[in-house]
């Protein structure tokens, strides 16, 4: 028998002191949860659980992202549906300016109200918002640019790059006239005759010894409702088709030859009946099919006087407007840049781009809209038409967009839940099991205590040998 050490109480305290250090473990998995508290736990399991962990946090955030997006969509197209139902009213508007009962002051009370909508259009457009972003606008419509054009529009499906084409005939306008001052003569003051003229079907009567300032003034005013216009009055006398190309149409007719001679237009432009018609031109595009430039094989080319239109397979389409009179090359560097990219996943470019055109007058080609000319109302109606057409696909496209985020948005939430639910098998503690362990390393504890306690009365045994 020993005294000066107890092996039994040494060896009794070593598996004491083991047994604590497990229940310690156990007791720290059942306060926290989680079957890995320290690295020394599961070193690969832990590693595992973190890139997991911050999958599942970058999935969350995408989700959010994508539902951000989706009121994004959702307050654009409710301010497309202000701008459809004016455009709506501005036709029917259109509708009532064509009866042939108004007369010329009702058409201009019916031209006031299209004259607010229009502004009202493009209030809507530059003003319309999500967290400070302009939506309805073009700002986040791709970037493309390019000089001697305006009004750049393109499909979704043109890829960036740069587009060259070339106009070797610009649009033209009808025109009369061009030749001879006012009044037929550099020193005329007053009309020497009476007579009637007729702009593209609105009349305006003239009487003898009309000063050169009263027949210009009447003349302008003519020109006005006869959706056409004319020279400045210190030029010679020329009127053109308010408009460009093929459906520029310029018809004059006058009392009679004489009569439009006094005015000042040359004889040789006037026909049988007193009458000069004339048409503008399309401008004349060639498309260079070569690299660097991008246009394909197939792409070809649509005219409306100065705004030129090309298409190709895949809904290709880019527009645009033509600086007037201009003839020579011009290069379209279309760009990536400008639209909204949402990021929609958890890792590095998993993005989705949103684009929104331009949903102002002047890129719906309504900026000019007017019913008090002679043809205006039919011209408003094919005008509104368009850009009802136009506005029915941005909204169109809208839909689409908000469509597909609704779904990336269940996707996103349904791979969260799925590596929710596997992160939770790797460092989750299984309660039940964990409390197995703890009932048996707690009764382990009281039994090695008790042990030990057993342990350090054998020495008190040596005590007897001495008495």
């Amino acid at each position: 028998m020993r005294i000066n050490n107890n092996m039994s109480a040494v060896i009794t305290n070593n598996q004491l002191l083991g047994t604590e250090s497990s229940l310690a473990d156990v007791m720290e998995k059942l306060s926290s949860g989680f079957n890995i508290n320290h690295a020394s736990d599961d070193p690969s399991g832990i590693a595992i659980a973190g890139k997991m962990q911050a999958q599942i946090d970058g999935l969350g955030k995408a989700s959010t992202n994508s539902s951000d997006g989706i009121s994004v969509l959702q307050t654009a197209e409710g301010a497309l549906n202000e701008v459809t139902d004016m455009i709506q009213r501005m036709r029917e508007l259109s509708v009532q300016a064509a009866n042939g009962t108004n007369s010329d002051s009702e058409r201009e009370t019916i031209q006031k109200e299209i004259d607010s909508l229009l502004e009202e259009i493009d209030r809507v457009a530059e003003t319309t918002e999500f967290n400070t972003i302009n939506l309805l606008n073009g700002s986040l419509d791709n970037r493309t640019y390019a000089e001697h054009a305006t009004r750049m529009q393109t499909s979704n499906t043109v890829p960036a790059g740069l587009y060259t084409l070339n106009i070797t005939s610009a649009a033209t306008r009808g025109t009369a006239g061009g030749v001879n001052p006012l009044l037929g003569g550099a020193t005329a003051t007053a009309l020497s005759m009476a007579g009637t003229m007729n702009i593209n079907g609105y009349g305006v009567e003239f009487t003898e010894g009309m000063s050169r300032e009263a027949v210009y003034e009447a003349m302008r005013d003519a020109c006005e409702k006869g959706s056409a216009t004319i020279s400045n009055p210190d030029e010679n006398i020329a009127i053109y088709s308010l408009k460009y190309g093929a459906k520029a149409d310029l018809k004059l007719e006058f009392s009679s030859k004489e009569f439009a001679v006094a005015l000042g237009f040359p004889e040789g432009q006037i026909t049988e009946g007193a009458i000069i018609h004339n048409v503008g031109d399309d401008a004349v595009v060639e498309l260079k099919k070569e690299s660097p430039s991008m246009f394909g094989p197939q792409a070809t080319t649509g005219y409306d006087g100065n705004h030129i239109t090309v298409t190709d397979v895949d809904g290709f389409e880019l527009s645009f407007l033509a600086e007037a009179s201009y003839v020579g090359g011009i290069e379209f560097n279309v760009t990536d840049i400008g639209s909204m990219t949402l990021h929609v996943g958890a890792n590095k470019n998993q993005n989705m781009e949103v684009r929104i055109a331009a949903v102002t007058t002047e890129f719906m080609y309504i900026d000019d809209l007017s019913v008090t000319r002679v043809n205006g109302p039919e011209d408003a109606l094919d005008s509104l038409d368009t850009a009802l057409n136009y506005v029915t696909s941005v909204r169109s496209q809208l839909g689409a967009y908000e469509n597909r985020l609704e779904h990336t948005t269940k996707s996103l939430d349904t791979t969260e839940e799925n590596m929710t639910s596997a992160i939770s098998r790797v460092e989750d503690a299984d309660m039940a099991t964990t409390m197995v362990e703890y009932t048996k390393l707690n009764v382990l504890e009281q039994a090695g205590t008790s042990a030990l306690a057993q342990a350090n009365e054998l020495p008190q045994l040596a005590l007897q040998l001495l008495q």
